[in-house]
């Protein structure tokens, strides 16, 4: 099997260019519709301050380890731990997991993906321009996710996509395409928030997502707050490891992650000013997952003035957040078959479509024709999510704090945190190593085995 060579590496051109590039990789679909709603039902703007006390203790940590893997391995997350240790299999193996967790990932993400594609299409065609009510949408939406051809054919468009993007490489494809893509999304949906708080009632919404209320703050909070820490970022998954080794030793590890942090919450705090104030507004009720998008919404849609452009401006941004989060687990993937097999990126690319693609097809299925096949009682759909999210990303996550604080030498870690002594801030690396070596993993353990039970 072939390997990068270490310093070789074309990578990111520019700073913006990382940033767009890590912030389109973590800011997806859960952004839009799973943060705003675990705002609301956890205790406003106390759970936002539990989320951003995880996000410094636990999710910072977690990125910047991830990074750290990245660039010093200069490679996908096998080569990476691979040559890093000398080929030790056991960190092979650990690499193997990582590329794991995004390839189950896209097989369902690009279902989804498909059905962001559908209804900007149905947007489009005015298809929410009459008064519709909840139980209509939610009759649209099964009759559309549980069709056999039409969310297939959708999928595959979605997917082709993004091959076409991660094909023309790192900088004509990921960050080009990054720098367009990712302040469109960003103006858009300001712009929807805008018209979101003038609308009658929007205050009552507001209040929802951003009134201090401490009562609700339990343990199940605290543990709400970290998982939407981590998955909010895409820890564990091998994107931020495979960006890292894009990043050039001219950047700042620790301030570009806390950049793409910021740049994430800031994005799910703004989409929830976007949808949440509008849900109230109407007098329909949030809900977790994709009913608040795929069938409160397009209700809403319907009875708002102005919203069929209202429709078109949502669905256009619930297409690309899905995109660019895509773009970044199909990049794993790819860039892991091209390293390990010397294979060219477009037909690395093109192998990973047709692997996603078969898995997809069965995920979909499940939403309709297969939806009674179910193992551990769940359907295929979910069983993959839950497989992914609640083991292999934490397994991920876990291992890669492990190897950053117990595997790797501290003075090259520390030579990582500082790019080669271009950056010194001794204190700041001294706690970053802390939290990575004590306190991330004991988070992790804690997320993973309530995940489970749960």
């Amino acid at each position: 099997m072939k390997h990068s060579i270490p310093g070789k590496r074309k990578g990111f051109r520019s700073s913006f260019g990382v940033l767009v590039a890590l912030a389109g990789s973590a800011v997806g679909l859960g952004n839009m519709w799973r943060f705003p709603y675990l705002m609301g039902t956890n205790g406003g703007s106390a759970f936002i301050i539990l989320y951003l006390v995880s996000i410094i203790f636990v999710g910072l940590p977690i990125m910047i380890a991830e990074m750290v893997i990245g660039r010093r391995g200069q490679s996908n997350p096998v080569g990476s731990l691979s040559s890093l240790t000398g080929g030790k299999r056991f960190w092979r193996f650990a690499g193997i997991l990582m590329v794991l967790a995004p390839a189950l990932i896209m097989c369902y993400y690009g279902v989804v993906g498909g059905w962001t594609m559908d209804y900007l299409l149905k947007s489009v065609c005015n298809s929410f321009s009459t008064n519709l009510s909840e139980t209509d949408c939610a009759a649209m939406f099964a009759a559309s996710s549980g069709s056999v051809w039409r969310p297939l054919i959708f999928m595959f468009v979605f997917v082709f996509l993004s091959v076409l993007i991660i094909s023309a490489g790192v900088q004509k494809g990921i960050e080009r395409y990054s720098k367009i893509l990712m302040p469109i999304l960003f103006v858009v949906i300001i712009l929807i928030a805008i018209y979101s708080v003038t609308l009658p009632g929007a205050r009552q919404g507001l209040d929802f997502m951003f009134r201090p209320d401490f009562s609700k703050v339990t343990g199940s909070t605290v543990l709400s707050a970290l998982g939407q820490s981590f998955f909010s970022l895409s820890l564990g998954a091998g994107t931020v490891l495979t960006y890292g080794s894009y990043i050039s030793r001219d950047q700042d590890i620790p301030k570009m992650s806390l950049y793409t942090a910021i740049s994430d919450t800031v994005f799910a705090l703004i989409a929830g000013i976007a949808i949440i104030p509008a849900v109230f507004a109407f007098g329909f009720s949030p809900s977790e997952g994709p009913g608040l998008a795929f069938v409160v919404l397009p209700a809403i849609f319907s009875k708002m003035t102005g919203g069929g452009v209202v429709a078109v401006a949502f669905f256009f941004c619930l297409f690309l957040a899905a995109l660019t989060s895509f773009i970044s687990l199909l990049e794993v993937v790819a860039a892991c078959l091209s390293e390990e097999f010397g294979l060219s990126r477009s037909r690395a690319a093109v192998i990973t479509m047709c692997f996603v693609t078969l898995l997809g097809v069965v995920c979909s299925l499940s939403c309709g024709p297969l939806s009674n096949v179910k193992l551990f009682d769940k359907t295929i759909f979910d069983l993959f999510d839950f497989t992914a999210s609640n083991i292999l990303m934490m397994i991920g996550g876990l291992l890669v704090v492990l190897f950053v604080g117990w595997k790797m030498k501290r003075p090259d870690v520390i030579d990582e945190y500082s790019s080669s002594g271009r950056f010194t801030h001794t204190g700041i690396y001294r706690i970053l190593y802390f939290l990575t070596k004590y306190v991330a993993p004991v988070a992790i353990v804690i997320i993973m085995v309530f995940g489970l039970i749960g």
